[in-house]
């Protein structure tokens, strides 16, 4: 700290937030504050400085406040001694016997070690230093190998061999903070957990079973789509998923025989699309009019600033080969849809498709998967593939995308009538604090709860929505229902309306999986087969 006292000191400095500052939103797409991952920015042992001559310098109101809060500044004095209190009360026998376990391998590995590095000394030599290094372990006490401070520990318990000091203080902060226990981190696409991804350990009996009944459904001449349906619902196989999201929307025929020639013509279709608007989207004969010119110009413009947008998180739609790839299947879609154009949050409907249709050409990890190392040929199928799976899906909620909206409109007054009958704390609390639902659930249904999931559970979510008849455009309204429900205890500890605001727009959802969408679908299931064939019943 600077002595010169015309200096303004830092920690007196204007702490207030400048405007434009970015901070961080910790949410669907961020994962909550750990303290543990964090531990490497607390510093302790701020102790006041003294002058070189021994004596302390003048206290300032800061130093005053660290000496009374002292304790808050030993972070590692607190660490040991709440190890320390933890010790006392395990089992100090299975404590001891662990530890001398432990004590005894690395005896031997050092032994093997010194055998390996001498060049076979004397044998009557290395005989008589087992024989001293045995008698010095028998004679020392077994606790002072787990309790005792180590000469180079400064007076502090050691937690483990791995936090023990090495050479210099210096390396052991490292190993300190080496030692701390450490989050798995869980990739946007596929979790270590779920079992439908690469990377997991082998299915178990159940799942292989599983997976058998998907190939025989779909080994058939004629698949039958009410059995796949059935199947579906609770997950579909990373190994048959792409073959069974083309068939459960519309896009393959369920005969066998045409599904080859089928995908030929529309993937040709598409790319005869491409060339008659898209490459030539610049040329003089598609500007004959001010209003053409106008809604191309927009498009682009608006497709141009959502692209980057698409799943920041994910450096797969980073990459500028598949930014192009979107811009050229929304430009297209927005081009063949004039009735509503590109309306911003329709990129996020592409990236499922194009997640589970990249899975087809690939077994590794699709987060960080270059897309340039597949052959053309391969990224001109999955391109297509994903618009007219993407179209399919649109043609079914297109209300939600024409003008003023009133698909959204319509489904998320449902949405406040539909809670108010499950939940009326819930609903009532909301009301209280004047939070309208179209603030919040205007997303959930743009975007099909896009925002508020990982990737991997969107995925998981759309197997369902696929199986479901009208999925997406009913069956959704119930999954949001349950979906704020699910949140219940935390709406209601919010006692403002930025708080309830702020919690509904960051919903801590970054480490759900498998089994939490699962939960979420059984329970819309259950509001679903109690309101849907009932809507009197959303109205008192």
């Amino acid at each position: 700290m600077s002595t010169d006292g015309n200096k303004k000191q830092f920690w007196k400095r204007n702490t207030a937030k400048v405007p434009g500052s970015i901070q961080h939103v910790y949410g669907a797409q961020h994962p909550p504050f750990d303290p543990l991952l964090h531990a490497n920015l607390i510093k302790a042992g701020n102790k006041p400085q003294t002058t070189p001559g021994g004596k302390p310098k003048k206290a300032t109101t800061f130093q005053e406040f660290e000496s009374i809060t002292s304790d808050a500044w030993d972070v590692g004095d607190d660490d040991d001694e709440l190890l320390a209190m933890a010790a006392q009360n395990l089992n100090i026998e299975v404590v001891m016997e662990t530890a001398n376990k432990n004590h005894s391998k690395q005896q031997e590995k050092q032994r093997q070690d010194d055998a390996d590095a001498s060049e076979l000394e004397d044998r009557e030599e290395e005989a008589h230093e087992e024989e001293q290094w045995e008698e010095g372990e028998e004679s020392t006490p077994e606790v002072s190998f787990a309790c005792e401070p180590s000469p180079l520990s400064d007076g502090k318990l050691v937690k483990s061999l791995s936090e023990a000091p090495i050479g210099t203080p210096k390396d052991a902060s490292l190993h300190r903070q080496q030692s701390l226990p450490h989050r798995p981190t869980i990739p946007m696409v596929a979790r270590i957990a779920d079992q439908n991804t690469s990377g997991t350990p082998a299915m178990t009996e159940r799942e292989a079973s599983r997976l058998d009944k998907f190939k025989q459904v779909l080994a058939g001449p004629n698949t039958d789509l009410e059995e796949l349906r059935k199947l579906s619902w609770s997950g579909i196989p990373r190994h048959v998923r792409p073959i069974t999201w083309k068939l459960l929307s519309g896009y393959l025929p369920a005969n066998t025989e045409r599904r080859e020639s089928t995908l030929q013509r529309k993937r040709q279709e598409y790319f005869g699309f491409i060339e008659q608007y898209y490459d030539s989207r610049n040329d003089e004969h598609h500007q004959d009019t001010y209003r053409q010119v106008r809604m191309l110009r927009m498009t682009t413009h608006i497709i141009h600033i959502d692209i980057p947008r698409t799943n920041p998180l994910i450096p797969l739609f980073q990459q500028a080969s598949v930014q192009e790839i979107f811009e050229r299947i929304l430009f297209i879609w927005a081009i063949r849809h004039p009735a509503s154009g590109y309306v911003q949050g329709i990129n996020d409907l592409v990236t499922p498709f194009f997640v589970v249709y990249v899975f087809e050409y690939i077994k590794e990890e699709v987060e960080n998967f270059d897309v340039s190392s597949l052959q053309e040929a391969a990224l001109r199928n999955i391109e297509a593939d994903s618009f007219w799976c993407m179209s399919k899906l649109l043609d079914g909620i297109q209300d939600n995308y024409t003008f003023a909206q009133p698909g959204i409109q319509r489904k998320v007054k449902a949405l406040e009538e539909l809670v108010s009958r499950i939940d009326e704390t819930v609903h009532i609390h909301m009301q209280q604090y004047e939070v309208e639902y179209l603030q919040f659930a205007f997303r959930w249904m743009n975007n099909l709860l896009m925002r508020e999931l990982p990737l991997r559970c969107t995925i998981r979510l759309w197997d369902t929505y696929q199986a479901e008849p009208e999925g997406f455009s009913h069956f959704h309204l119930y999954v949001c229902a349950a979906f704020l429900v699910r949140w219940r205890k935390e709406i209601l500890d919010q006692r403002d309306f930025q708080g309830l605001m702020i919690l509904l727009q960051n919903l801590p959802t970054m480490h759900w999986g498998n089994e939490e969408v699962s939960v979420l679908l059984a329970e819309a299931y259950r509001l679903k087969f109690a309101f849907a064939d009932a809507p009197n019943h959303y109205k008192r």
